[in-house]
């Protein structure tokens, strides 16, 4: 018995001890939070959605209460509530273009041929692991929309045609649609850029329109109106964003409408040269 109350004793004694160590420890390093994050926060739209570069609200809150970001880099927030935020802080608000997520696809199945018919689990990571999928483009959207399913702010839907359109409205370039899909056809870009390249087959000539009618035949004629603009790599043009870029020019020859440019009202305008697509049903699958 005295062994087990002098057992009890020394354990006591030793939570004592550390619990009083805990406590000097905690006045002594012990730092004060300013006041000022929790209000900021609450000015934030508590998206998290990770758009200005922090993992979230609070830690962007706390960037801005120490100075090390602007109101501006909130591109998800009202131009009134990031105006609210740098004046309760005596900061700028500072200048920060708002990006959206870009699809580099146009194939939608009143566009593009199935070579095979997928019967599995109904997500285009699962499609994808099965010769990349049953599309004939190899590099095409599968159209199962899992870049909808991991948007968190409803900016993906998909078209009567199964391709993902997003909402600039809406989009908070988080980076989930990036993320999710497979073929890695999403992409984070400034609104500005309307110029657009919606396809990432990097075969050429005119034997990809068997597998997609708005492919890219790799035909240069974009490259050719817009020299220093825009240049053919593995097939495919690339738009150099760092020249002004604000031209309607390079889709205007297009044969395919490949290339176009991304109208805020319209959606994607084709040039004068691209083919009309008026089939509403889905194209009939290429032969096995």
């Amino acid at each position: 018995m005295t062994l087990v109350l002098t057992a009890v004793a020394a354990l006591g004694g030793l939570t004592l001890v550390l619990a009083s160590l805990l406590v000097l420890a905690n006045r002594k390093l012990h730092v004060e939070e300013d006041p000022r994050i929790d209000a900021v926060e609450e000015m934030l739209p508590h998206a998290n959605c990770g758009a200005c570069g922090f993992p979230g609200c609070r830690p962007f809150a706390e960037a801005l209460v120490a100075g090390d970001a602007l109101p501006g880099k909130c591109t998800v927030s009202a131009e009134a509530g990031r105006a609210r935020i740098a004046a309760y802080l005596g900061v700028d608000v500072g200048a920060e273009e708002k990006r959206v997520a870009r699809l580099a696809c146009a194939g939608g199945s009143n566009v593009a041929r199935h070579r095979a018919r997928y019967d599995g689990l109904s997500t285009c990571a699962a499609a994808a692991q099965v010769a990349g999928g049953g599309k004939s483009c190899f590099w095409g959207c599968l159209g199962l929309a899992d870049c909808a399913v991991a948007c968190d702010f409803d900016a993906i839907h998909m078209d009567p045609h199964d391709l993902p359109v997003v909402n600039e409205e809406k989009c908070t370039a988080c980076g989930d649609c990036v993320d999710a899909c497979p073929k890695d056809l999403f992409s984070l870009h400034p609104v500005s850029r309307r110029l657009w390249v919606a396809c990432r087959s990097l075969e050429a000539g005119d034997g990809v329109l068997e597998d997609c009618e708005v492919a890219c035949t790799a035909c240069g004629r974009c490259a050719m109106d817009a020299p220093g603009l825009i240049e053919m790599r593995d097939n495919l043009p690339v738009v150099d964003y760092a020249r002004p870029h604000g031209t309607r020019v390079p889709i205007e020859r297009c044969p395919t409408g490949a290339i176009v440019w991304l109208d805020p009202l319209h959606g994607a305008v084709k040039g004068a040269a691209a083919k009309k697509i008026i089939r509403k049903g889905a194209l009939r699958d290429a032969p096995t």
